[in-house]
């Protein structure tokens, strides 16, 4: 199994600006830096998007995948908890009988 090879922000940015800046195409640059040519263009739509908040590295989320994250959790804790209290319901209910 090949292990997944971890660019820096800085080597990142810096394939970014021979495309924009020294105005090489994303194949020529991707070829000069023996990288996939699919990979420097998403390099190059993640920066134009996120821009401050592109490349932060692993584990570091955005306020908003933070925030989904944490409602996401939220709501398997509620779903767990409805499903207790549907199970006890038909617990009580059988033993009123």
């Amino acid at each position: 199994m090949r292990t997944r090879k971890k660019y820096s922000k800085e080597f990142k940015l810096d394939a970014i600006s021979l495309v924009k800046e020294q105005h090489y195409s994303c194949t020529e640059a991707a070829k000069n830096l023996g990288i996939k040519r699919d990979l420097l263009g998403r390099w190059i739509r993640e920066q134009q998007t996120d821009r401050d908040q592109a490349f932060r590295g692993n584990g570091k989320l955005t306020e908003e995948q933070a925030e989904l994250r944490k409602l996401r959790h939220q709501v398997r804790r509620l779903e767990m908890e409805r499903e207790i209290l549907k199970k006890a319901t038909v617990f009580f209910a059988k033993e009123a009988k």
